[in-house]
């Protein structure tokens, strides 16, 4: 069953405060989105790679494929909203893909392992995603006039926080997308469980963390230290 990975790279970074797109920013000697895209380059399920990026960039982004030994890789002009950069994404899928992978390129530590996984298991469920349990304590709170009050305490046995890669029958993900993807959404699945499609989850990695702040970034330093001292 051959699987299409759509990695976005379009986002406009707003909290990175960067001029540089954080999916280019240098992580331990080379871009952050050069991490995720070897370990899909290793896998033997996934046929084509696809990545989206700001349409400004596709000229420079063409030439770091090239460095990175994916020339055949598609680029793709990202889109206002993240699911407008998917459906971008879902136009130029080889027809013959029957899954689709999605995974965002500011998540420099997925691994080979997870992606074989969750792929495993959305071939048997149709749509699957990798979550970690929640370990703070997490509250539900509103602005009531000048202040942010709590309005409860939600139960941590229950709430995983959801990473990608997502991966999804195509047939599935098109359909969530057709039906659903004018509305504003913060991950694929969402999309989908509209459809009132089951999505099941892989257990993933607290490492597989998603830089999003400049603090984040230092985070994934000091984990590509211990990763490279581990090996």
């Amino acid at each position: 069953m051959s699987v299409s990975a759509v990695v976005l790279a379009a986002g406009k970074g707003r909290r990175f405060r960067s001029k540089i797109p954080k999916p280019f920013v240098c992580l331990g000697g080379k871009p952050v989105i050069g991490y995720c895209l070897e370990v899909f380059r290793r896998r033997k399920e996934i046929s084509e790679i696809i990545v989206v990026v700001p349409a400004r960039l596709k000229a420079e982004a063409r030439r770091f494929l090239a460095e990175e030994g994916l020339p055949e890789a598609k680029l793709v002009a990202g889109g206002e909203r993240r699911q407008d950069s998917v459906s971008n994404a879902l136009k130029v899928i080889d027809p013959r893909s029957e899954l689709v992978l999605i995974h965002d390129g500011v998540r420099p530590f997925v691994t080979g392992a997870l992606v074989a996984k969750l792929i495993t298991e959305a071939r048997a469920s149709g749509a699957a995603c990798l979550a970690v349990p929640a370990k703070s304590t997490i509250k539900s709170v509103k602005r009531r006039a000048r202040r942010l009050v709590v309005t409860r305490t939600l139960d941590r046995g229950s709430l995983w926080e959801t990473q990608t890669p997502q991966v999804f029958e195509k047939g599935l993900l098109c359909e969530a997308y057709r039906r659903h993807g004018k509305q504003s959404v913060t991950d694929d699945a969402s999309l989908v469980e509209r459809l009132g499609h089951q999505v099941t989850v892989v257990k993933g990695e607290y490492s597989n963390i998603k830089i999003t702040t400049p603090e984040d970034l230092a985070v994934a330093e000091a984990l590509l230290k211990i990763r490279k001292s581990s090996s």
